[in-house]
């Protein structure tokens, strides 16, 4: 994880499926179907619509809009996503993703806190997700154990981890 400072203020969010769809397919579209290849039909699961989804945003620093009436803009970039299906208090963790040009800059850890916050005010015991093997360390840093043996998902090689609540 990277010390850069991000040039905005960023917010997780927890979404409504319905309303916020059309970004989140976006970011995983760019993420795991065109950068890593991930059939479509494996990407999209029908697991979304009952799912918690997390959308991490990015608002720039003011600027002037208008020069006339000094009016302030604030943009707001859509930039990271995370799911988080919960079966009898166990959740899974998925579909995390960060655009490429925001990697490096914390944002996918702080997405992965506010996951575990979110199934904490769940009373969630155990959380489970399938980590591609290279970023293992990632997970270990915020506590998650390694509990599987190395495995395919859609041709990237995973391992299951979990952390205990």
């Amino acid at each position: 994880m990277s010390s850069q400072t991000l040039p905005g203020s960023l917010t997780i969010s927890v979404v409504d499926w319905a309303q916020s769809s059309p970004t989140l397919c976006q970011i995983r579209t760019r993420v795991f179907i065109e950068e890593q290849h991930v059939p479509e039909a494996l990407e999209w699961d029908g697991l979304d619509k009952t799912a918690l989804h997390l959308l991490a945003q990015i608002q720039t620093p003011e600027t002037i809009d208008n020069e006339q009436t000094g009016s302030i803009a604030r943009q707001t970039e859509a930039v990271g996503t995370a799911r988080i299906v919960i079966n009898n208090k166990i959740a899974h963790i998925g579909r995390m993703a960060v655009l490429p040009d925001w990697r490096g800059k914390g944002i996918g850890f702080k997405i992965l806190q506010k996951a575990i916050l979110e199934c904490r005010q769940r009373s969630v015991k155990k959380i489970i997700l399938n980590a591609q093997t290279y970023v293992l360390n990632f997970y270990q840093k915020a506590g998650f154990k390694v509990s599987s043996e190395a495995f395919l998902d859609a041709g990237i090689m995973h391992k299951e981890m979990t952390l205990l609540l």
